[in-house]
């Protein structure tokens, strides 16, 4: 049985989080959208309205837009301190002054000592276009992590005025900060429906899509949404990406606008190799973060059973594998990128690098430092160990998935290690 020579170094993508299916995480939905697209119509309907479910509204108090002071003196059971609110329907209003984390932890507090039973989170995101600092809050600390489970991000747009805002002429280096909140959405309510025509409508989704080809739109009047719509959704549930349909992810040529934010789908058939896409996606993020909003994908990965699945916002990165392929299954990678002056080219040519064939593998051996039989030393729990390189790139059934040696290498005693990095603090020449 093969021992390692060395712990390999932290493998960025398998981030795998077991919180992240557990079902008894407190569902989080971020809700942005413009001040006038009904945000304050849908928090007073949810903070209001008999829907049997008991919900927290976090506001953020930066916007210029609260919840309605009178509605919620008529609606408020009590007070409990100055930051939550509890309603007359059994639901929370929050406001956020300081931290959201310190509202976040105060209520894990009370669900934790059973005083309260919570169904779900609405965070509301006034002015903030980029929702990734609070969808950061729910893959960094680990305290939130414990409590609640970041679901979807929820754009409200006003159908009447949107296309003013999407066509807003900004300062040089000044975000549309329209266009980034339907680029961040995995739903997109388009609200005030009543107010517009239905070829403005149609011509309106179809700018939606040019932007975001991903987020569903559901249409609504009033606001008048069922909590069901925007909780819940499982958005950034890993389970789901791997139900990404393909056909849906095929959008070329359905749009003609030449915005800088657009969303570009990548179907790969036949395997990647772990190593090249984690350099690859490193280096990706690093360089192109600030302009990628969101990146999910199922990879089909070489010596690997289960599919690999991710998720990410900006630079923050999470996946692992899940579901096995099928027998019958074609084994192929779906990769969707919402962005800014996203390069499609570059970024195709870049994954195709990571395909897994008969040439990659002469190139990754052809610049390994020690040819076959090389006497070298290795790294081992009880330190150096002399030995010869007896193998190249080998793998076996112990392996983490995915993982490939880059050489195994007998012992002086006649046991048979592998090295997991070709790097001087792990092998060595004798």
């Amino acid at each position: 049985e093969s021992r390692v020579a060395a712990e390999a170094a932290g493998r960025d993508l398998q981030m795998a989080s077991s919180a992240e299916d557990n079902e008894n995480l407190v569902p989080v939905t971020v809700l942005t959208g413009f001040l006038g697209s009904g945000k304050t119509t849908l928090l007073n309907h949810i903070l209001t309205a008999k829907h049997g479910k008991k919900i927290a509204v976090i506001e953020n108090e930066f916007g210029d837009v609260g919840i309605d002071d009178m509605l919620l003196q008529k609606n408020t059971k009590m007070q409990s301190d100055e930051e939550i609110i509890e309603m007359m329907n059994g639901c929370i209003c929050c406001t956020v002054r300081q931290d959201l984390i310190t509202v976040l932890s105060k209520l894990a507090k009370r669900v934790a000592s059973g005083k309260l039973k919570l169904d779900g989170i609405v965070i509301e995101t006034t002015g903030l276009a980029d929702p990734a600092p609070v969808a950061q809050t729910f893959f960094v600390d680990d305290a939130v992590k414990a409590f609640a489970r970041l679901d979807g991000i929820v754009t409200l747009i006003d159908a009447k005025h949107i296309e003013l805002h999407l066509d807003e002429e900004k300062p040089e280096g000044v975000e549309n900060e329209a266009v980034e909140q339907v680029a961040f959405a995995d739903r997109l309510l388009l609200n005030k429906i009543d107010l517009v025509s239905e070829a403005d409508l149609f011509r309106i989704e179809s700018r939606l899509k040019g932007i975001n080809a991903f987020a569903p739109i559901m249409r609504t009047e009033k606001a008048q949404v069922s909590v069901d719509s925007v909780l819940n959704i499982k958005a950034f549930d890993l389970k789901k990406t791997l139900d990404m349909d393909p056909e849906f992810l095929n959008t070329d040529g359905e749009h003609e606008h030449d915005n800088s934010v657009s969303s570009i789908s990548i179907i790969q058939p036949g395997n990647v190799d772990l190593e090249l896409v984690q350099k690859w996606v490193g280096q990706l993020l690093q360089e192109k973060g600030a302009q990628i909003y969101r990146m999910k994908g199922v990879l089909s990965i070489s010596n690997a059973d289960e599919k690999f699945v991710y998720q990410a916002v900006h630079m923050l990165f999470r996946g692992n594998f899940d579901d096995k392929w099928e027998a019958s299954e074609p084994r192929e990678s779906k990769l969707v990128f919402i962005g800014k002056n996203l390069d499609e080219k570059e970024l195709r040519d870049g994954f195709n690098a990571c395909i897994d064939t008969p040439e990659v593998l002469e190139k990754r051996i052809k610049t390994l430092r020690f040819a076959m039989g090389t006497k070298v030393e290795c790294k081992t729990g009880g330190g150096w160990v002399k030995g010869e390189v007896v193998a190249h790139m080998y793998r076996d059934e112990f392996m983490p998935p995915g993982m490939v040696a880059p050489y195994q290498v007998k012992l002086d005693s006649g046991e048979l290690i592998w090295a997991p990095e070709d790097v001087n603090n792990l092998i060595r020449k004798a």
